[in-house]
């Protein structure tokens, strides 16, 4: 990454990533569904790894908010009321 960098592009980058995934924590549910219609128990270890995509997803997310600044969106992170 270039010394300097500015922190919006880095947050559209962010974005992009987050959308990826999202694409894969949906084929996981996907495949999970599959398997219940197929009369099968869905594989804890996928419906493991969707979880942990979805986390990642929402640290990524939010990452990219913080990075925008506070024009980009109303959305706040904060902690505390």
């Amino acid at each position: 990454m270039p010394v300097g960098a500015d922190p919006s592009e880095i947050a559209d980058r962010l974005v992009s990533i987050g959308e990826e995934l999202a694409d894969l924590a949906l084929e996981r549910l996907r495949q999970a569904a599959d398997s219940v219609r197929a009369g099968e128990e869905p594989d804890p270890a996928l419906t493991a790894e969707e979880k942990r995509i979805t986390r990642a997803r929402r640290a990524v997310d939010k990452a990219a908010i913080l990075l925008a600044g506070p024009r980009s969106s109303g959305v706040s992170f904060d902690e505390g009321p």
